[in-house]
């Protein structure tokens, strides 16, 4: 039996970006959760995920039956100013990712910057992230606003 073997070009990229939320640190910190967790989508379908918010926390979507896909663990957690997450995320390839939330308050208004960073081989499906980056903001903007105002 023959192997192939296949040279492969080692990546990065880092995704940035900024946000300022209209509603008090503590709900955008919840609203992250939610929307990272069981309020997870993708523009075309609901994908629910588990999100351990702690320590060594996993998060993964569980399919049932001992069937899932594992994202990452939770690196570091400070509420409600730090979520920091490692793993290989979407990516089922040698590849590891590091996500972190950050966010500040000042004057009722939360600054939110969110930085995506990976390197390993990555296809170039994989290289197209920042859609799934953008749409999340825009949920975690939405629910965090919507939280506001019932509250």
């Amino acid at each position: 039996m023959a192997a192939t073997i296949q040279e492969q070009v080692v990546q990065a990229f880092e995704i940035v970006k900024d946000e300022q939320i209209a509603a008090p640190i503590e709900i955008v910190f919840e609203a992250i959760l939610e929307q990272m967790g069981p309020m997870n989508s993708t523009p075309e379908k609901p994908m629910p995920m588990k999100l351990e918010a702690w320590p060594g926390g996993r998060w993964f979507r569980d399919l049932g039956d001992n069937t899932g896909h594992f994202w990452g663990l939770v690196q570091a957690i400070k509420p409600p100013s730090l979520l920091e997450i490692f793993g290989p995320l979407f990516m089922s390839t040698p590849a590891v990712s590091n996500i972190q939330y950050r966010l500040t308050e000042e004057n009722g208004l939360t600054r939110l910057r969110f930085i995506h960073r990976a390197m390993g081989w990555i296809g170039e499906a994989d290289r197209g992230v920042d859609v799934g980056w953008t749409d999340l903001m825009v949920r975690i903007r939405t629910a965090s606003e919507t939280k506001r105002d019932r509250r």
